[in-house]
């Protein structure tokens, strides 16, 4: 059953598009990949699905939480939803904890305001949710602060914070980035066990390891589109768009000795190229492709897989 819809958002900054006509959807209890490199829209996705997109920007399209529009709400009501019902997981534990209150209290406070618990029981449900997450010895450091914690331990925080109000949508924006690889498995440990408790997460990565490792489903994006969506097995074993191919190609492999990197960088959006915008970067590209955009085309042979590349209608 979907909880989560999100229907042709754009998000703009002076008519430039970051966001553009980008359409995906989560079932309830499945994690869902939202992978491209960085700056290719995809935390402006997120931040417009909870409301939280820049002052200067431009938000267009349809965001469904259930059968309740998100965008169409003002924001008190927003207020409700965010945090509550949908709940984010920040990409940087440093930055998005505050170093001068504790843990318990920066926990503590998402019930007080969403649940109206008293400061007491808030500080209990906050040691329980903390102890869900293999916290170690949850009760005795609510009273430290962020700077006390190891990276893990950060984390660690964040996820309980968004995990306290008991949400059905959790937003995970790079949960295991800078993270060694013991704690990044333990982490995405914690992702398998929401999933088993029917939570629904939008998984924001740029790694496919990760996606090989807990995802259901995937939607490649690329300067503000998606170019590629599938299950994530097809998207590992079968990719179709040459974005997601040269991703793959980049990826470390047992016995491997060179990578492939994908030629060249991603231009600004302020450089956008005219037709598919990978053409410049992209090894099969033809003239079709420099000016015109392609849409997204069913892959016939494979069930829900859609790629934005003329080479699958090219026959």
């Amino acid at each position: 059953m979907k909880i989560l819809e999100i229907q042709d958002l754009e998000v703009s900054f002076n008519d430039q598009k970051a966001v553009d006509s980008v359409s995906l959807y989560l079932n309830e209890g499945e994690i869902v990949g939202l992978v491209g490199e960085s700056g290719c829209g995809k935390s402006l996705t997120a931040l417009a699905t909870l409301g939280m997109s820049h002052p200067s920007s431009k938000v267009q399209g349809k965001i469904f939480y259930k059968d309740l529009e998100l965008l169409a709400l003002n924001e008190k009501d927003k207020r409700k939803i965010r945090g509550n019902k949908i709940s984010l997981i920040p990409q940087d534990p440093l930055s998005a904890l505050n170093p001068v209150y504790t843990i318990g209290d920066q926990i503590a406070e998402v019930l007080e305001v969403h649940k109206g618990l008293t400061k007491k029981e808030s500080m209990n449900k906050a040691a329980l949710t903390l102890e869900s997450v293999q916290f170690p010895a949850a009760f005795k450091r609510l009273t430290d602060y962020p700077h006390q914690f190891s990276g893990g331990m950060r984390q660690r925080v964040l996820i309980a914070m968004a995990l306290v109000t008991e949400p059905d949508v959790i937003i995970a924006d790079e949960p295991t980035t800078a993270l060694d690889v013991t704690i990044q498995l333990q982490i995405l440990e914690i992702m398998k066990e929401l999933r088993r408790r029917g939570k629904a997460i939008l998984l924001i990565t740029h790694d496919l390891g990760v996606v090989a490792e807990v995802c259901d489903r995937v939607y490649v994006m690329y300067l503000g589109k998606i170019v590629e969506s599938a299950t994530a097995k097809e998207i590992l074993t079968n990719p179709k768009h040459p974005y997601t191919i040269g991703l793959l190609n980049s990826l470390p492999v047992e016995g491997k000795e060179s990578l492939t990197p994908i030629p060249g960088q991603p231009p600004g959006i302020h450089a956008i190229p005219t037709g598919c915008a990978f053409h410049t970067r992209c090894p099969y590209v033809f003239d079709r492709c420099k000016t015109e955009i392609p849409e997204l085309y069913d892959i016939k042979t494979s069930v829900e897989h859609k790629s934005r590349c003329f080479l699958e209608i090219k026959d």
